[in-house]
């Protein structure tokens, strides 16, 4: 077995800093693919509501953040996240993700991804997670490959990005447990 570079873990008010680094740091690659953030976003103060939200969140089961940290040094270098949670019949998410593009292609992400997907899986019972990606940004639809996802189809103009409807590959897992 691989030795693991990277681990996932909640967000923490002291993350606020390094995290409002690290988005402004990407911003333009970050954009590039994501609807137009705005400009508070890019602030501690922001981030420090955001970490507050989800622990709401997470306690009502309606969203579940993850920062993705580098082993060796502990440094934060993305975030990854389980949103739109319908429970029911559905037991479905849909996975987002962004990585400081200074450790882009490196299987990083993939590794993220996989983590949370054991813990949707296990730990929160999902029967399936979905996952888009922008057609143009083909190393993310390849981390959902490398990380168990298949193709389901192509969303139409379904996300405006930079001001722009654009279509996005659409990929899934299912819960092996339920299979």
């Amino acid at each position: 077995m691989l030795e693991q570079k990277v681990n996932i873990r909640f967000p923490e008010e002291a993350d606020a800093e390094e995290l409002t680094a690290m988005y402004l740091r990407n911003r333009d690659f970050f954009e590039k693919f994501s609807p137009t953030t705005a400009e508070e976003f890019y602030t501690v103060e922001h981030q420090l509501q955001m970490i507050q939200k989800s622990r709401i969140d997470r306690a009502e089961d309606r969203k579940y953040n993850f920062v993705i940290y580098h082993v060796e040094d502990k440094r934060i270098i993305g975030s990854i996240g389980l949103s739109f949670v319908i429970r029911g019949p559905l037991q479905s998410c849909m996975i987002g993700y962004s990585l400081d593009i200074e450790y882009n292609g490196n299987g990083y992400m993939t590794e993220a991804v996989k983590l949370v997907v054991r813990y949707a899986f296990e730990e929160l019972k999902f029967h399936r997670i979905t996952g888009e990606a922008s057609p143009r940004n083909p190393g993310s639809i390849r981390v959902l490959e490398n990380a168990g996802f298949h193709k389901e189809g192509i969303s139409q103009r379904n996300v405006k990005i930079n001001g722009v409807w654009e279509d996005h590959q659409v990929l899934a897992i299912i819960n092996p447990s339920d299979l």
